[in-house]
């Protein structure tokens, strides 16, 4: 099945490298260009892409609040939006976890890095995995005794904690299925359960429960 991705940046030439790069890729399509977020907001109403990349930087609307009215559109819960950014510790990033965003990208990653990135949303996989990311993370939910709320913990399972704890780790499926000598339907059995049982729309929102929870530590 194709992956179908919109590109929402207010430069063309960045749109036509990522066009380019996306479509390297036989399973990978783009479906739409997007110079603001209000057009991104209207062409993903329209088009019902399967992975947006969203820069946070842009005229009339940005990234941020562009990110945040598709994941409050009930008939966009299957779109992904992952952020994208020019510095890892962009304080925009945080703002836009917080509005719903699946992850992150830097504009610098490389173009095998960025098509495996769409695979890897499309598919509800983490992007969460590099270093940075978790940085970000740390920073965009919080580490204060006050941020830390264990109630929502009561309704898992030992086993459910424990793959929260990897899956706020970074680690996909597989990875989470060979440390916990688990199998891989298994482990997405466990990541369907806890995304019902903590109300949360994606993984990214399961890393934002594991920390403000104090399940998992800022290292």
């Amino acid at each position: 099945m194709t992956v179908r991705v919109l590109l929402a940046d207010d430069q063309e030439l960045v749109r036509a490298g990522l066009r380019a790069l996306i479509e390297r890729d036989p399973e990978l399509s783009v479906v739409g260009e997007a110079a603001d977020g209000a057009e991104a907001v209207a062409l993903a109403a329209a088009e019902r892409p399967d992975v947006v990349l969203m820069d946070l930087r842009m005229p009339r609307v940005d990234g941020i609040e562009a990110t945040r009215r598709i994941v409050a559109d009930p008939a966009l819960a299957a779109v992904r939006v992952v952020a994208l950014t020019t510095y890892g510790t962009d304080e925009y990033v945080f703002a836009a976890i917080r509005a719903g965003a699946a992850g992150f990208l830097l504009k610098d990653c490389g173009p095998e890095e960025l098509r495996r990135a769409v695979r890897l949303v499309a598919a509800g996989e983490a992007l969460l995995s590099p270093a940075v990311t978790r940085r970000v993370m740390d920073a965009a939910v919080g580490a204060g005794p006050a941020a830390v709320d264990t109630a929502p913990l009561a309704a898992l399972t030992d086993r459910e904690r424990d793959v929260l704890v990897e899956v706020a780790h970074g680690l996909a499926n597989n990875e989470i299925a060979e440390l916990l000598h688990l199998s891989h339907a298994t482990v997405r059995t466990y990541v369907s359960r806890l995304l019902t049982k903590l109300a949360a729309r994606d993984r990214a929102q399961l890393v934002v429960v594991a920390y403000r929870t104090g399940l998992v530590r800022p290292r």
